[in-house]
């Protein structure tokens, strides 16, 4: 098995995570870890942190269990600035370089670090939304949805695809359509098969409070979401909705359901950090390969101090050996 790990924003945590999860996780199997970056950053960090990895350059026949293969022309600055827009090209280079890598069958899986949007738009990636949809439009798939996931101390899962992202919460009720329902609930329900779990039971939340309460709150419920449930059952489909956003992810934690299918971002996440922050996974559903990431930003104000916690990355980690396994 051989897992890409795109470093992300240099200026952030990305490149610390990315080996200090290395380090740990390597110690379970015989995994191949690729690091896609700066070269010279990473052996530098690598002596820093006191890790002993012995990277050496990546080859396709193999390269031994740690290795780096650096997309960019010519080495990164020691130093510099955060969100500097050196490091975003470079970040992107390293997204991209690892997502075709991926596609001609190199790396069974990518798992991403942290990037910074801003900072990649102010570099003059103007069109660039986040991670999930550029490399969704550099493999040409259109039918892809984002998926978050973690457990709390007592090991109770949330499962949570979002049928809208990142877009304004006053545009949701013009960009919620039947047809973006629909995937999240196809997409929720395969991935329950990928991770081969004994059930795909989604419950779908309403937009509003109390699911609508019969349309005296909003008609998106009648008029869009419950439709959509109807006709996702009678294709065959064991999911339920729309239920109150206010309860239903209490009902999925304790079991009741094995994921959520949330109408936009902060509904989603909002409880899913609030279960499990340091161990969330972003899992990008409907690519033609596998990609992971952790629930966190670049954490610009912790960066270069050597104190990032890696549980999100060693989860991100995991979760792609999980699925890599499953599928071979």
């Amino acid at each position: 098995m051989r897992i890409g790990i795109a470093i992300g924003d240099v200026t952030g945590v990305g490149p610390e995570v990315a080996l200090k999860a290395v380090a740990t996780e390597s110690k379970n199997g015989k995994t191949e870890y690729v690091f896609i970056g700066d070269e010279e950053l990473l052996q530098r960090l690598n002596r820093k942190l006191a890790l002993g990895l012995p990277l050496k350059k990546f080859a396709v026949s193999g390269a031994g269990k740690f290795s780096i293969t650096n997309p960019l022309p010519k080495k990164l600055p020691e130093k510099l600035p955060t969100g500097s827009p050196i490091a975003a090209k470079a970040a992107v280079a390293a997204l991209r370089d690892g997502a075709e890598r991926c596609l001609r069958g190199e790396l069974d899986a990518m798992v991403t670090a942290p990037v910074n949007k801003e900072a990649i738009i102010r570099a003059g990636f103007k069109g660039f939304v986040g991670q999930t949809e550029f490399l969704s439009e550099l493999a040409g798939a259109k039918r892809t949805a984002m998926m978050l996931l973690g457990h709390d101390d007592k090991n109770r899962w949330l499962r949570v695809a979002l049928a809208t992202i990142h877009i304004s919460v006053k545009s949701i009720p013009k960009k919620l359509t039947a047809e973006k329902i629909r995937l999240a609930i196809e997409l929720a329900a395969q991935s329950c098969r990928d991770l081969q779990l004994p059930r795909a039971r989604v419950a779908v939340a309403g937009l509003n409070p109390h699911a609508g309460e019969g349309g005296e709150f909003g008609d998106e419920e009648i008029k869009i979401i419950a439709p959509t449930v109807s006709a996702m059952k009678k294709k065959g489909f064991d999911v339920v909705g729309p239920l109150s956003g206010d309860t239903v992810f209490y009902y999925a934690l304790r079991g009741d359901f094995d994921a959520v299918v949330a109408m936009y971002h902060d509904q989603g996440l909002a409880p899913l950090k609030a279960v499990a922050f340091d161990t969330g996974v972003n899992w990008t559903l409907g690519l033609p390969f596998i990609r992971t990431s952790p629930d966190h930003g670049t954490a610009y104000d912790i960066a270069g101090k050597g104190v990032a916690n890696p549980s999100s990355m060693i989860a991100a980690i995991r979760l792609a050996k999980q699925l890599v396994r499953n599928r071979k």
